[in-house]
């Protein structure tokens, strides 16, 4: 299965010989064509850099690891991020089938590294019975878990992996490799999809990993994987744990992110923010699909509603106040941009990804209204195109007539987007490396972790549409799905079994019970408290595999850390809790007077696996760390 290109409707082909009256146009900057050909050559390598065993920056990277950044300081990203990851593969796949053969090996150690990694017992939990392990966030990059603190679960990797296997599994398919769909990929996939279809409707961080709630970039992807993957596995003749929340997620995709005026970025949560953020642009772009309806419950990139949150999401930016770098810039033309305009992440950079992005979601509804032949602006999406085409009324365009205003409007869109492109051109280094930031004050210089796979990524994808290259449809039908007439919350059971097909270790598991570790300890900024024990699920008293413990329950009036683990039932343990702290200072112990000992219950097969057994209620015991500019 090729990617395909659009069909040029005729009247685009007019395009360059219409002038635009009114809409602000934006001359095509010098050699945008060169520039962007040049950089997607440059960004490509980019990515194999940085991904192992093979990449030339990040020595000691397991075979099929995509590590998100070669910087180990200020900021240390040399780990491999299960989303960052599963994006930068989705792209991979897609520049395979667009005739780059020699991307094969890659997908190939990706499906083993993941295999593998499903499998690793981490600080989210373990993989058996009930795959709480999957929303771990990252790992280090010899596919071991990263025991540090962190905003954990996230629930967003696991629905983004899949969407990545399932594109390379339909081209296994269309290629005569069914049976190595089935055997080898889908094991990997059904996990993801169990996953999703259990914990989707639970929160977890978002894919900044700052905001613990329900993230709509997460209940984006989540949908999407659902609907691919349910119908994979009828062509597979395989069963789909967890497919049929998938008209569920949707209501709540639709229902609870919008506020009217845009898509809350976060929701269920207490941010303090206008909800206005990147989240909701990178959500429909990951959903796009060239065949899709506007009115698609997987929101569009053609969607009245998400023009409008367009619009709601990019006009802060043009503050030129808080960002110098786009001052004097009308609102018909495209600027750098953030992640959202309370951030204070490397004094609230711009990132590179989120510009790129912003112009491949407007080549994405340009492409959308090419196919379908028409054009409706509304109420809701009007204020967004007379932004850029001041003529625009609330009404169907269409190519047919004298004085055709179609042709016209996409123009306006398009040049939007080649203005974004533009302002990349401006910003990237001559050489075309990409950081992950760069600032908005002078001299707009890079910042932040150096040659950022996912920057690199997000510039590829672009450029794809831009050229008018787009990935296979995933959308069956006029529609996704149709949305119930009322929202539910609801999940289906998982079931996950290692895929040893793939290179996964044949693991089994014992009969556990879950125990809610809970101590009073009061902390300095930078420190974290970890649980450890006699036994191989708390460490074996090896600090570098202790638990790590929450703090997103932390008040004045209770300092608390807190963290559930799945321990063998039927064991006496003993445990004490340790400090760490960010600096260098060695990890601080409880005092031996604690001599905290648990007995965990014995086994009850027919027990929830996901109940929590006992709950300790500990106090801090022991000396306590200093504040030591950590």
């Amino acid at each position: 299965m090729g990617i395909l290109s659009t069909k040029t409707i005729a009247q685009v082909s007019m395009l360059a010989a219409c002038s635009i009256a009114n809409a602000g146009t934006l001359p095509q900057a010098k050699g945008l064509d060169a520039f962007v050909e040049k950089q997607r050559t440059i960004s490509l390598q980019g990515v194999l850099n940085n991904i192992g065993p093979d990449g030339s920056l990040v020595p000691g990277a397991g075979a099929g690891v995509i590590v998100a950044s070669p910087s180990t300081v200020n900021p240390n990203y040399f780990y491999t991020w299960s989303r960052d990851a599963a994006l930068t593969m989705k792209m991979i796949v897609d520049e395979f089938m667009l005739g780059k053969k020699q991307l094969k090996s890659y997908i190939e150690d990706y499906i083993h590294a993941q295999a593998v990694l499903q499998t690793v017992t981490n600080p989210s939990g373990t993989f058996l019975p009930s795959g709480l392990g999957l929303g771990e966030p990252k790992y280090n990059v010899d596919l071991t878990r990263f025991n540090g603190a962190w905003g954990r679960p996230q629930r967003d990797g696991p629905a983004l992996r899949a969407i990545a296997l399932i594109t390379y599994s339909k081209w296994l398919i269309s290629n005569g490799q069914k049976q190595k769909a089935k055997t080898v990929v889908w094991p990997i996939i059904s996990n993801d999809l169990s996953y999703v279809g259990q914990y989707w409707n639970s929160t977890g961080f978002d894919l900044w990993e700052e905001v613990q709630g329900s993230s709509f970039f997460a209940t984006q992807n989540q949908f999407r994987s659902l609907v691919e993957g349910g119908a994979l596995a009828k062509t597979l003749g395989v069963q789909c744990t967890g497919c049929d929340q998938a008209p569920q997620v949707a209501c709540f995709l639709n229902e609870a992110y919008w506020n009217g005026q845009y898509f809350v970025a976060n929701i269920n949560s207490n941010d303090g923010r206008t909800g206005k953020d990147a989240n909701t642009v990178l959500g429909s772009i990951s959903a796009f699909d060239l065949n899709a309806k506007c009115d698609d419950a997987s929101i569009q990139p053609c969607n009245s509603r998400a023009l409008s949150n367009f619009k709601a999401f990019v006009d802060p930016f043009r503050d030129s106040t808080a960002y110098p770098i786009n001052k004097g810039i009308p609102k018909s033309q495209g600027i750098a941009l953030g992640r959202y305009t309370e951030d204070v992440y490397y004094n609230g950079g711009l990132w590179y990804l989120i510009t790129a992005a912003a112009a491949e979601y407007l080549y994405d509804a340009v492409a959308q209204w090419e196919i379908q032949g028409s054009l409706t602006i509304d109420k809701t999406s009007l204020a967004f195109f007379q932004d850029i085409y001041p003529a625009a009324k609330a009404k169907t365009y269409t190519p047919k007539g004298k004085n055709a205003e179609f042709p016209l409007i996409l123009k306006a869109v398009t040049n939007y987007a080649e203005s974004f492109v533009t302002v990349l051109q401006k910003y990237i280094p001559a050489d075309g490396s990409m950081t992950e930031q760069f600032n908005r004050t002078s001299p707009f210089n890079p910042t932040s972790a150096a040659n950022l796979t996912w920057s690199y990524a997000a510039f590829i994808s672009m450029a794809e549409r831009r050229a008018k290259q787009y990935p296979p449809s995933w959308i069956s039908g006029k529609q996704s799905t149709t949305l119930p007439k009322t929202c539910s919350t609801g999940a289906t059971k998982g079931v996950y079994a290692p895929a040893t097909a793939a290179g996964a270790p044949n693991i089994t598991t014992s009969c556990t019970s879950n125990v809610r570790f809970e101590v009073n300890a009061t902390t300095y900024y930078g420190e974290n408290i970890l649980v450890a024990g006699n036994t191989t699920d708390l460490g074996s008293w090896d600090i570098n595999n202790a638990w790590p413990l929450d703090a997103s329950g932390y008040t004045a009036e209770r300092p608390l850390w807190s963290a559930t683990v799945a321990l063998t039932a039927g064991q006496a343990i003993n445990y004490a809790y340790v400090r760490t702290e960010d600096c260098s200072q060695a990890p601080i112990w409880e005092s031996a007077t604690a001599n905290r000992t648990l007995v965990i219950p014995p086994c009850d097969p027919n027990a929830d696996p996901d109940a929590v057994i006992l709950v300790t209620n500990d106090a801090w015991t022991g000396p306590t760390g200093t504040s030591g500019g950590c």
